[in-house]
C-alpha cells in the first residue's frame, strides 16, 4: 500500500484547504504546511495518470464570517474569498479536471469537513467512489473533520500522513487515535 498504491476509477484523492492562509507567512499559517505541497503533488498527479478523481477543498469565507474573532468566532479573519489569503498554495499542482470544493460560505454557519454542506458526499457516490485519499491543511481541524465525515458515509477512508500538518502538533497521536477508531486506514509512509 502507500505509495506503490494503485488508484482506479472508484477512487478520489482529496487535497483539503491547501491555501496560503494556512501555509507559513498566512494568516492562520501552520509551522511546514507548505510542506505537505509535494507530497500532494504526487498523489494527485498519479490519480489523473490511473484515472482516479481528484478534489481540492477550500476554506471560501464571505467577509464578517462566524468564525471571525470579530463576529465573536474562535479565529482570526482568514481566506476570504477572491483575496491571495484563499488562493490555493502557488506550488499545488492541481490536474485541469480537479473538482473544487468550497466550504464555509455562509455568514452564519462554518464548516470543517468537505462534505459539510458541499454536496460532495452525494457526488462522490453518482461517480462511483468507493476509496478516498486524503491530506491537507489542518491534521487536527479540517483533515480531521473530512476524515471523519468520509468514514461516517462508508468510504474506505485513508489518511496520507505526510501530506498533513497539525495546528496542534503536540495533540497528532490523540488526533489520528480518533480517525482509526473512526475506521480510517492511516498511511504513514504514502
Amino acid at each position: 500500500m502507500g505509495a506503490a498504491e494503485t488508484l482506479c476509477s472508484q477512487d478520489a484523492v482529496i487535497a483539503v484547504d491547501v491555501q496560503n492562509d494556512f501555509c507559513p507567512g498566512g494568516a492562520l499559517g501552520i509551522e511546514g504546511g507548505d510542506a505537505v505541497v509535494p507530497v500532494l503533488n504526487d498523489w494527485l498527479a498519479r490519480a489523473a495518470r490511473q484515472g482516479a478523481l481528484t478534489i481540492a477543498s477550500r476554506d471560501w469565507h464571505p467577509v464578517a464570517h462566524c468564525s471571525f474573532v470579530a463576529q465573536g468566532g474562535p479565529w482570526p479573519e482568514h481566506c476570504l474569498q477572491d483575496t491571495k489569503g484563499a488562493s490555493f498554495h502557488p506550488d499545488l499542482q492541481l490536474p485541469p479536471d480537479a473538482v473544487r470544493v468550497s466550504k464555509g460560505t455562509a455568514f452564519d454557519r462554518d464548516a470543517y469537513s468537505a462534505f459539510d454542506g458541499t454536496g460532495l458526499q452525494n457526488f462522490l457516490e453518482s461517480r462511483g467512489i468507493k476509496r478516498v485519499w486524503i491530506g491537507g491543511l489542518a491534521c487536527d481541524v479540517c483533515v480531521k473533520a473530512t476524515v471523519l465525515d468520509a468514514c461516517k458515509f462508508g468510504f474506505e477512508t485513508h489518511l496520507i500522513a505526510n501530506a498533513t500538518r497539525a495546528v496542534n502538533p503536540t495533540q497528532l497521536g490523540a488526533v489520528t487515535d480518533e480517525m482509526r477508531k473512526a475506521g480510517a486506514i492511516i498511511e504513514d509512509n504514502a
